[in-house]
């Protein structure tokens, strides 16, 4: 088995997953589910820890704190909230994604969220805790807003479309020049050597005599 780095950067993928912190979506379109976005991610040596992870909803118009969802799920099923029975976990098997997901948005979800990620390290002779919140802002909104990258693709894509339109028939004109020249040098050779007097044409073509 060759030994190539290509192939230990695929083995290292696959032993330790890749953890990348990225921000949630603020925007929920209504009807359709939403990811609320938590990530929490470890070190190697924090790979042995016990994490606990409460989500919390503030609705825009109070600051009130309700509990809405907890890890382990089986703490949630009897959680009272007005999102009983539309979060279902979205997270990873190794705790670094701790998100949920919403079902049937409602415009009464707008608000603030709250993911509080609690670890408990496992270490020979201490276990010390760690608290990281991570806080989120959505927005419901009646209608998808249009993607600009789309937007920018289609424009460039009909550019593109003309262009090469445009080149075409450039080619298509050059090329119909170019034969209608080469056409009408071969008729002015012809008539030139058709208005030859058949004298001249004898003299070239005299045998020559000793």
């Amino acid at each position: 088995i060759s030994c190539s780095p290509t192939l230990i950067w695929q083995v290292s993928l696959s032993v330790h997953q890749v953890c990348v912190d990225v921000p949630s979506d603020t925007e929920a379109v209504l009807g359709q589910s939403m990811r609320l976005t938590c990530i929490d991610c470890m070190k190697r040596e924090e790979v042995k820890a016990i994490t606990t992870v409460d989500w919390y909803y503030m609705p825009n118009e109070t600051w009130s704190r309700i509990l809405i969802f907890t890890y382990p799920v089986k703490a949630s099923k009897d959680l009272e909230s007005p999102f009983k029975g539309r979060l279902v976990w979205n997270g990873s098997q190794d705790l670094q994604d701790l998100s949920i997901r919403i079902q049937n948005v409602s415009f009464t979800d707008s608000g603030f969220y709250q993911c509080r990620v609690r670890r408990e390290f496992q270490f020979d002779y201490f276990t010390p805790t760690a608290l990281n919140i991570i806080n989120i802002s959505l927005t419901v909104i009646e209608k998808a807003s249009e993607d600009p990258t789309a937007l920018y693709s289609e424009i460039m894509m009909y550019v593109l479309l003309v262009f090469l339109t445009f080149w075409l028939l450039v080619e298509m004109v050059y090329c119909y020049r170019k034969i209608s020249k080469s056409d009408e040098q071969a008729q002015d050779t012809a008539t030139n050597y058709l208005a030859i007097p058949s004298e001249q044409k004898d003299t070239t073509a005299a045998p020559v005599t000793e």
